[in-house]
């Protein structure tokens, strides 16, 4: 199998996932229960976690090249070989002229950790994401039974959107080794914004530059038609004459792809900071967007329970950002440790944050609101 026959085969897998929520199990506008939301997410995370075994298979059995490209470039073995040989101030022969590799066993692990860290690190981030998208459908009053189809044509965006950055982030960092310490830095700073940023200071749909760009250069007529994105209205007031406008799912499709932009600005150095693999890096992040929308049902009501999943979100962006910074020291943590720390940090903020909304529960329970009605004071 050849290296594009994989890459064409493991996107035509994705569309054709898209193809069966939208066409088949979502074919007309309904309003996504909690019940549906949760086994979604289920399988999306069944889907995301089985894939590591699919990504072992692939590099075991060397498909495409993936295991021979990720055993002299991208293994932990390969760090350590190229750093050796920087210190040493010698270069490397050629991949095409070393000996070629027989036991790929190790390496198909190291690759399946690697997506398993990338894959929860992103799903992870992506919580933040839903924040905001459920304020820009509350801010737009966009009903439920329409949100779907808003957040799939988004992930439809981002997957494309994505995939061009991450095309562009591989090549930066394969051209310029010290690109990483910029993304770890950057990474740090985030995370040190993320903990100082008020919590009580929600972002303006308004006020985004997109917004005023799209309503300044767009007709965009303030009623809904339905589940359309596009639709006709008078050209003036009282004429009969149609012209095309955007309705405000339009409007709202548009923030909500600006959005994933600017979140992936953060995640995408983020997943470098695990693997520089671009196959890996890709995978998991398709795995952690098509999970983001029953994701996003699951949780956009229940956003307020997780307390401490931001400390945590910020402690994963700085402990990556380190691990870049690493770097220039050559000292590199061997992929475990990062699989460990991240899924361990991530693991204690949801459950401080779920141990803390159970104790405000049994507060509220013991301590009643007063009653307020004189009437009933006797």
């Amino acid at each position: 199998m050849s290296h594009t026959i994989l890459w064409v085969l493991f996107v035509a897998l994705v569309l054709g996932m898209l193809f069966l929520d939208l066409f088949v199990l979502n074919r007309k506008a309904h309003e996504v229960s909690l019940k549906q939301a949760l086994v979604q997410t289920g399988c999306f995370v069944a889907i995301g976690a089985l894939f590591a075994g699919a990504i072992y298979a692939i590099y075991l059995h060397d498909l495409g090249d993936r295991g021979t490209m990720f055993a002299h470039k991208f293994s932990t073995h390969a760090m350590d070989a190229a750093r050796e040989a920087k210190i040493a101030g010698v270069e490397l022969p050629p991949i095409e002229s070393r000996p070629p590799i027989t036991d790929f066993h190790a390496f198909a692990r190291d690759a399946s950790l690697q997506y398993l860290s990338g894959w929860i690190t992103e799903y992870a981030l992506s919580v933040d994401n839903i924040f905001v998208i459920a304020l820009i459908f509350t801010y737009f009053r966009i009903p439920n039974k329409y949100q779907h189809r808003v957040l799939f044509w988004g992930i439809m965006g981002a997957l494309i959107l994505r995939g061009l950055m991450i095309g562009v982030g591989a090549a930066a960092v394969e051209r310029f080794q010290w690109i990483l310490y910029i993304f770890g830095a950057f990474l740090i700073f985030t995370a040190i914004k993320m903990v100082l940023a008020n919590e009580d200071e929600e972002p303006n749909p308004e006020e985004m530059f997109v917004y005023k760009a799209v309503t300044r250069f767009i007709r965009v007529t303030p009623q809904l038609d339905g589940e359309k994105f596009i639709t006709r209205v008078p050209q003036t007031e009282g004429s009969s004459t149609l012209v095309k406008a955007a309705t405000p799912l339009f409007l709202v499709l548009v923030l909500v792809e600006f959005t994933d932009v600017i979140f992936a600005v953060d995640s995408i150095p983020a997943i470098f900071g695990i693997t520089r693999d671009p196959f890996i890096v890709f995978t998991s992040n398709v795995f952690a967007i098509l999970g983001l929308r029953s994701l996003y049902f699951a949780l956009a009501g229940a956003m307020g329970l997780f307390k401490y999943l931001k400390p945590a979100l910020a402690f994963v962006l700085a402990f990556i950002g380190v691990t870049m910074l690493l770097h220039m020291w050559h000292i590199d943590l061997p992929t475990w440790v990062k699989l460990a720390t991240i899924a361990s940090a991530l693991t204690i903020g949801v459950g401080a944050s779920l141990l803390h909304a159970n104790k405000q529960r049994k507060l509220a329970a013991a301590n009643p609101p007063a009653n307020d009605n004189p009437a009933k004071a006797e």
